[in-house]
């Protein structure tokens, strides 16, 4: 149960950090001046008493700490799935609830989601791929990294952004059921608040790349 416990809540961790990373982005259609301060906000919030970036390295360990407990629990259960089924079936019953497509998906999805956090990161934070490479000048990073000569890189984000749209669903719906228990009250909303939150993460997420990409924000 401690694993699943884990799992559950550095998972959602995970995703009060992408709800609140989507909104930021959403400020690139109040233009250059806005996300600039903004992302100038994130870097100086708390000084003196935080030294600069105090914020961003605190965010950046939490969640590192959430993607290493979270990977360890999911390789936890993995192993104790398999133990507690030493014998494979000729023919395996079909399980409620598991024949949806982010269930089957879940494991590949999270190397995809691996592969293009990796990726992100050396894009649009530490500008080793990007056409920008001045870190406060986020807005026309966004903009060269999203032009529509770079189509394979919007491509290649929108794929993953469906990922993590369907781990998303499927995690808060795992995660409520392991920490709520699997009532019949606590089913049905929390089937509706995963579906509302893995859509509007899908289209928060991809309104921006796409806009650039087809040029409504440059």
């Amino acid at each position: 149960m401690g694993a699943k416990i884990t799992m559950a809540v550095s998972g959602l961790i995970m995703v009060a950090y992408l709800i609140v990373h989507m909104l930021g982005n959403l400020k690139a259609f109040a233009g250059a001046a806005d996300l600039d301060k903004y992302a100038e906000g994130l870097r100086s919030f708390g000084e003196p008493i935080l030294p600069h970036e105090g914020l961003l390295w605190i965010v950046r360990v939490v969640l590192l700490a959430s993607v290493i407990a979270h990977i360890a629990s999911a390789v936890v259960l993995t192993r104790r799935a398999k133990a507690a089924r030493p014998v494979k079936y000729a023919h395996r019953p079909p399980v409620k609830g598991e024949g949806s497509y982010a269930a089957r998906t879940m494991r590949w999805g999270g190397v995809i989601i691996f592969l293009f956090v990796v990726w992100h990161l050396l894009d649009l934070t530490l500008r080793v791929v990007n056409p920008v490479d001045e870190v406060p000048d986020v807005y026309n990073a966004v903009v060269q990294g999203f032009a529509p000569e770079r189509w394979w890189v919007t491509i290649f984000y929108v794929l993953a952004v469906i990922f993590v749209s369907l781990h998303v669903r499927h995690g808060i719906w795992s995660a409520v059921q392991t920490i709520a228990g699997p009532g019949n009250a606590w089913r049905r909303r929390t089937q509706i608040i995963a579906w509302v939150t893995a859509v509007v993460l899908l289209v928060g997420f991809l309104v921006v790349p796409l806009s650039v990409t087809f040029g409504l924000v440059s």
